[in-house]
């Protein structure tokens, strides 16, 4: 694998990060149109009662809208529900109070577009895990990209029937919170990896 074009996503899946740690360079798409019901804005958790979604409220967009040129709405709050949504989950998972703190922050101060607020909390996440990625922001829109790069845009998605094909990603099972409930559950927020094995994630991805 030579550069992996990812799009931006809220605090993106587990398969997204996979694909991280084994490329040498990762180029963020930030000239591509906004597309609905993705993990640009949204993340999956693994709850008391299964899998919830957590969704960042943004501006309507138009067929033009840059992903870039989103804006993050706040008329509710938000914020506050998807901290409510994450302590909720992951309060009694291993190493839910040994990282919380680092991200908190993230949940007071109010970003203006969705696309800075994917690319800190994705600095961030590199930074805990760590995973040392020579990771860009696009120069331009790659319609076609060099037939050696690895192109995820579109195939790391919520629903099945929109995934691209795609390279596959090692997702090895770990023990998840609620693992006495469910089966396991690949492929969740990397928040699920992060507060279930803590400085484990990186060998498991």
């Amino acid at each position: 694998m030579n550069t992996l074009l990812l799009s931006t996503a809220y605090f993106p899946p587990v398969s997204y990060f996979a694909a991280i740690k084994q490329a040498p360079e990762v180029v963020i798409e930030q000239f591509e149109n906004f597309a609905k019901q993705s993990y640009r804005n949204r993340c999956l958790l693994l709850s008391a009662n299964g899998v919830i979604p957590l969704t960042v409220p943004v501006a309507k967009a138009n067929s033009k809208t840059l992903i870039r040129d989103l804006k993050i709405i706040y008329a509710e709050p938000w914020q506050k529900i998807h901290l409510r949504g994450i302590t909720s989950a992951y309060k009694n998972s291993p190493y839910y109070d040994y990282y919380i703190d680092e991200l908190m922050p993230y949940f007071e101060r109010k970003e203006t577009y969705l696309f800075d607020l994917n690319t800190v909390l994705l600095e961030k996440i590199l930074e805990i895990i760590p995973l040392h990625s020579n990771l860009r922001l696009s120069d331009d829109y790659l319609a076609v990209p060099d037939p050696d790069d690895t192109d995820l845009r579109n195939a790391i998605h919520p629903k099945p029937a929109r995934r691209t094909p795609a390279v596959p990603l090692p997702l090895r099972p770990y023990r998840q919170t609620f693992n006495d409930r469910f089966p396991f559950t690949p492929d969740l927020s990397i928040l699920d990896l992060l507060f279930c094995t803590g400085p484990d994630a990186a060998r498991l991805l």
